[in-house]
């Protein structure tokens, strides 16, 4: 019953169904691609927005450990994720497109399976004022993406992201972010186990983690994309 008190088992299994849905969607906007550019540029640009909105309701709607908008998030995430996959490794067919996704996706699982270590060994201790000091970077760090994004659309220019200096040291630093971010996601987990919280909260850690996934795994690909061309 969702009554009981969450366990770790709880918590594996709602992120990996989370992230199972992320990929679905992921491969089948990914595949659209190929055959339709433009409907799945919209299905991107839907995925993106959508996941955001969600986020928010999650973050600020007191919806944390709904299932509902843990999956809807999922899906407009995996959306999302395709598009970003096929844009920014520009595929066209070529297996150099392919192996720095796969790449992305492998330098992903190492980052998680790092800091899980890192956390469970306790060489970095997760207090209130390390969750500040990260949550406040995060923040420093969406602002200063939004800023580019805006010169983007009306200068043409995009410092932060067009593979220069600048914009590999920008996303090195939000990959560190993204990095010590599971560092918290992490004690948020251990915390709902130790205190006995409800099972249904595991839908709650899950969009947490999957929110740091995506994260990671979009900049991840995105560095690589830089050394490419």
């Amino acid at each position: 019953s969702a009554d009981r008190p969450i366990t770790v088992d709880d918590i594996v299994t709602k992120t990996g169904i989370t992230l199972a849905i992320i990929v679905a969607f992921a491969a089948v906007n990914f595949g659209l691609g190929l055959v339709n550019m433009s409907l799945a540029m919209i299905l991107t640009f839907v995925g993106a927005i959508g996941g955001f909105i969600t986020v928010l309701v999650h973050s600020f709607g007191r919806k944390y450990g709904s299932a509902a908008v843990t999956l809807i998030y999922a899906v407009f995430e995996g959306l999302f994720v395709g598009g970003f996959s096929f844009l920014v490794a520009g595929y066209t067919g070529d297996s150099a497109a392919g192996s720095i996704i796969f790449q992305a996706i492998l330098g992903t699982i190492g980052v998680f399976a790092g800091m899980l270590f890192v956390y469970k060994t306790g060489a970095i201790r997760v207090t209130p004022k390390f969750t500040r000091i990260i949550t406040g970077c995060i923040i420093g760090v969406a602002v200063l993406a939004l800023g580019n994004l805006l010169l983007f659309v009306f200068t043409g220019n995009s410092p932060l992201r067009d593979g220069g200096a600048l914009a590999i040291v920008f996303s090195l630093v939000c990959i560190v972010l993204g990095a010590l971010s599971f560092l918290t996601d992490f004690d948020t987990a251990d915390k709902l186990v130790r205190t006995g919280a409800p099972a249904k909260m595991a839908w709650g850690v899950a969009l947490g983690l999957a929110v740091t996934l995506v994260w990671l795994y979009t900049e991840i690909l995105r560095l690589l994309s830089y050394f490419r061309d």
